[in-house]
């Protein structure tokens, strides 16, 4: 089989139709749509159910206790059958030929994995094309599993941290670590539907330090390999930048204490920022906002954000 697309399903009724719609309508050949329902309240597995009676040579539904989307994840990957993997959100779509254009590309290239660009797309019904990568460095497109797809032979045992929040970032980074080529199409064809609870969207400050025991996993994973200047790529990037940031935004009465936890890591994993040669590497505008964030200036660094995204507006 040349493809298996796996979703994990959590109390999402009002939208699973519109997901497995546009996994039914893919124009790629021979796959497979595994839905995992992690224990939904509502019906969510029941519409799962409906959708494999209909489709029997195409769905198979896994119906488990509730454990996370990463072990939902995981339980699917021990079934799945093709060559290729590609996990999608239960409240998102994909284009028709999404799969068709990254699997020929997979094909054509010889590639591990293959990225698109994502579409976002309001409850107004305004959409924006995100990139997949923010620079040219081949580990700038980690974050998301869903807009990729995955060469089975190369994931391996690999599986998903279950329990942990930031589980898909460390999979995708890992994959793209592990990956001998990596070839990006440059068109949304993953459409991410804004405005849901996400986890990059949160006022959680003390769950964000699972992204420290992610880093310190993705670290024992590059260390050895003699990778340092790709693990600085992410903590520079997903640390300093990211996890300060986002942060900073939180009104958590603990977000002071866990904004120092995050310093105090990236202080101790990169003691001399400005001689990293991944932080060098970023744009002027990007190295003004993790110097800020380093030093513990995190609110200046959004005042100056703030001001840079009214200017852009008003032009």
């Amino acid at each position: 089989m040349k493809l298996s697309i796996i979703v994990p399903v959590y109390n999402v009724e009002k939208y699973l139709g519109a997901c497995v719609d546009s996994l039914l309508a893919q124009t790629v050949e021979d796959y497979e749509i595994i839905l995992v329902d992690d224990g939904s309240t509502d019906a969510s597995g029941k519409i799962a159910d409906a959708y494999a009676d209909a489709n029997p040579a195409r769905i198979r539904v896994l119906h488990i206790e509730n454990g996370g989307q990463g072990r939902a994840r995981n339980f699917a990957l021990e079934i799945a059958r093709g060559r290729f993997v590609g996990f999608v959100d239960s409240d998102d779509w994909i284009t028709p030929d999404m799969y068709e254009k990254l699997c020929t590309k997979a094909e054509e290239t010889e590639a591990d994995v293959v990225v698109c660009d994502f579409l976002e797309h309001y409850a107004d019904g305004t959409e924006k094309v995100l990139p997949a990568a923010f620079q040219d460095h081949p580990l700038s497109s980690a974050g998301s599993s869903c807009n990729k797809i995955f060469r089975r032979d190369r994931i391996g045992a690999l599986r998903f941290p279950e329990g942990l929040w930031y589980e898909d970032f460390y999979f995708s980074a890992v994959m793209l670590v592990r990956s001998v080529k990596t070839v990006f199409i440059h068109e949304p064809l993953y459409i991410y539907r804004r405005g849901q609870p996400s986890t990059m969207h949160n006022n959680n400050a003390a769950k964000n330090l699972d992204m420290l025991q992610i880093m310190d996993m993705i670290e024992q994973e590059l260390i050895p390999a003699g990778r340092r200047d790709d693990f600085e790529f992410f903590v520079v990037n997903h640390v300093i930048l990211d996890s300060i940031s986002r942060l900073a935004r939180q009104d958590s009465p603990d977000k002071k204490e866990v904004l120092q936890h995050f310093r105090d890591y990236a202080q101790v994993k990169i003691p001399r920022l400005l001689a990293c040669k991944s932080f060098q590497r970023e744009s002027r505008n990007r190295r003004i906002i993790m110097f800020l964030n380093y030093h513990g200036l995190a609110g200046l660094s959004q005042t100056i954000l703030k001001l840079n995204a009214g200017m852009q507006k008003k032009a």
